[in-house]
């Protein structure tokens, strides 16, 4: 057994010990049935995944993409996070080709739980490798596609003074007439933490333009205590 599927076959083998009917019915609702679960609980998940790493160890960083993509096609919902966890744990090793994994994440088996998760990444990898910053998300805005467009407006959330605003305003102003409940809640959600840093840019953006009730009430919501 390669050191790819004795991983798999650990974590597989500690979740369904663990697995709990009744948690993850109510995991399977709250997101809308999109996913099944194992019902394990995010603190409990994160000590297994310990307990499995410690076991077996890491995949090498020429094993990520292919372990990834194999845990990506398994139905529960536990599994994508640990595939998620385990680019994470490899962070010291990221090349530029991560970028292409994380955008088939963000592009399968989207929901907001698992994309949030991979923008995290995403903004990491791009403070390691900031050249490729616009020209992977104007490609990724192009697409049109709401996932990895919600990723370019959130990617920044833990760049505080190092955001760069005008490229997030601009991505903002892309989406603004949006229907799409995601990428309103991204812009309000960007704009709120930025506020932190820079209120008095939030006040002025939100001033100056026309952006849904959503995302306004978002944004301003640290600034109107």
């Amino acid at each position: 057994m390669n050191n790819i599927n004795q991983q798999i076959s650990a974590i597989q083998a500690q979740y369904s010990a663990h697995a709990n009917e009744a948690t993850a019915l109510q995991a399977h609702h709250y997101v809308k049935g999109k996913f099944l679960f194992y019902g394990i609980k995010a603190p409990e998940r994160r000590a297994l995944d310990k307990e499995c790493w410690a076991e077996v160890g890491l995949p090498k960083y020429e094993e990520l993409a292919e372990m990834v993509k194999i845990l990506w096609a398994e139905p529960q919902r536990e599994l994508h996070y640990f595939a998620l966890e385990n680019i994470g744990k490899l962070k010291k090793y990221w090349k530029e080709d991560l970028i292409d994994l994380l955008e088939y994440v963000i592009l399968h088996h989207s929901w907001w739980d698992s994309v949030d998760f991979a923008a995290k990444w995403v903004g990491e990898f791009f403070q390691k490798f900031p050249h490729l910053i616009v020209p992977v998300t104007e490609k990724w805005m192009a697409s049109g596609n709401m996932w990895l467009q919600r990723v370019c407006i959130i990617f920044q959330l833990t760049y505080k003074k190092q955001t760069n605003t005008q490229l997030m305003f601009d991505y903002m102003l892309l989406c603004a007439d949006s229907k799409e409940f995601f990428l309103q809640k991204a812009i309000g959600w960007a704009l709120r933490q930025y506020s932190r840093t820079d209120p008095q840019a939030v006040i002025e953006f939100v001033a100056n333009h026309t952006l849904k009730p959503l995302s306004k009430k978002e944004a301003l919501r640290l600034l109107a205590k």
